[in-house]
């Protein structure tokens, strides 16, 4: 028994490098360009007015260029959120009919600057562009879909409930102290706290 003790750290630290070494591929093969490392900590500021603001500019340049082929514009994740602390990119929530069929909104956006940058077609037809200017993250899905979702639904509750914002923010605040691989380690890394949240939210509804 005092042998299996011994040895659990390290199996278990082989299971983390297995599972940190899957993530990577996985990150590879859905990024469109290089996957640039971050080996850092991360940069949380307090929550900026300026960034409802930013959303705004974004969200009228994006109608412009789509027009109709906007089913919903929405400014998500923790700039979002009033008096949570956040990295300062500003993340947007795009549904279309169909996220699948980059020909029917890509091409516009692109023409205006936007970068292609994720594409998961086995994760609800997920796609990320970057801005031309602004530092955001634009996520597009198809209309319905269950992430954009819940996406709407953590933002909600975290705006009206202080008590869970304030644990989600100590969360974010301990694991910004850590040094990551890359952004996307830090963000599976609160999966725990949101799936906390999450489950207060939907019984709260």
């Amino acid at each position: 028994m005092a042998q299996l003790s011994r040895n659990e750290p390290k199996s278990c630290e082989k299971m983390r490098q297995a599972e940190s070494a899957s993530r990577e591929e996985y990150l590879k093969k859905v990024t469109i360009g290089d996957l640039k490392p971050l080996h850092s900590t991360i940069t949380l500021v307090e929550f900026d007015p300026l960034w409802p603001k930013l959303f705004d500019r974004e969200a009228d340049r994006i109608r412009s260029l789509i027009g109709s082929r906007v089913l919903r514009l929405e400014h998500v994740g923790s700039t979002s959120v009033p008096g949570l602390c956040a990295k300062p990119i500003i993340d947007i929530l795009l549904t279309v009919a169909d996220s699948s069929d980059e020909a029917s909104y890509a091409p516009a956006l692109e023409a205006a600057g936007y970068v292609l940058r994720i594409r998961e077609p086995d994760w609800f037809e997920h796609r990320v562009f970057k801005g031309p200017d602004t530092d955001i993250n634009l996520h597009v899905f198809s209309e319905g879909t269950s992430e954009a979702e819940r996406m709407l639904r953590f933002r909600d509750w975290l705006r009206t409930n202080e008590a869970d914002r304030e644990k989600y923010a100590q969360v974010k605040r301990e694991l910004a102290r850590q040094v990551w691989d890359n952004v996307q380690n830090y963000a599976d890394a609160k999966t725990a706290v949101v799936s906390e949240v999450m489950g207060r939210a939907v019984t709260a509804e």
